[in-house]
C-alpha cells in the first residue's frame, strides 16, 4: 500500500499541483497584505478616515460594557461581534486573486492557442523526379521539365 501511495504521490500532476498551492498560499499572503496594508487605507482615508478592519455590528456586549474603541476591544471584553469590515477586505482580495487566475489562465490559453494554431496549407508539392519545390498548379517541373500528375 505503501508502494502505491509513493507513485502516485510522485506522479508528475501531483507534484506540480502540490508546488501550485504552495505558491498560491504566498501569493495569497501578498495579496492578503495588499489589500489589507496598501489598498484599503487610502480607501478608507476617502471615506472619512475608516479602517476597514474594525467596522463590525456588536451584537452582544461583553463583560464591560460599550461602546468599545476597536474591534480588538470589543473581542477583549468578550462581545458577539459581526464584522463586515473583515469580511469587505476579504471580499477584496478574493476579487484581486481571481482577476490575477484569470489574466493568468487568459494568457496560457492565448499562448496554447498560438501553439496549436493548424499548419498554413501548402503551396508547393515535390516533383518525384529532381526533389525540387513545384508549385501546386504546376503540370510541368520547370527545373527537370517532367511532366508531374494532379
Amino acid at each position: 500500500m505503501f508502494k502505491e501511495f509513493r507513485e502516485f504521490a510522485l506522479r508528475g500532476s501531483v507534484v506540480d499541483m502540490a508546488v501550485g498551492i504552495i505558491i498560491g498560499a504566498a501569493f495569497g499572503t501578498i495579496v492578503t497584505s495588499l489589500v489589507a496594508d496598501v489598498l484599503m487605507p487610502p480607501i478608507g482615508l476617502l471615506l472619512g478616515k475608516v479602517d476597514f478592519a474594525n467596522l463590525y455590528v456588536l451584537l452582544t456586549a461583553g463583560q464591560t460594557p460599550g461602546p468599545y474603541a476597536s474591534l480588538a476591544a470589543a473581542q477583549q471584553a468578550g462581545a458577539v461581534t459581526l464584522n463586515y469590515g473583515a469580511f469587505i477586505n476579504k471580499i477584496i482580495s478574493f476579487l484581486i486573486v481571481a482577476f490575477a487566475l484569470f489574466l493568468m489562465i487568459r494568457s496560457m490559453n492565448r499562448m496554447k492557442r498560438k501553439a496549436e494554431a493548424p499548419a498554413p496549407a501548402p503551396t508547393t508539392k515535390e516533383c518525384p523526379f529532381c526533389a525540387t519545390a513545384v508549385p501546386l498548379k504546376a503540370v510541368r517541373c520547370p527545373h527537370c521539365t517532367s511532366e508531374l500528375a494532379k
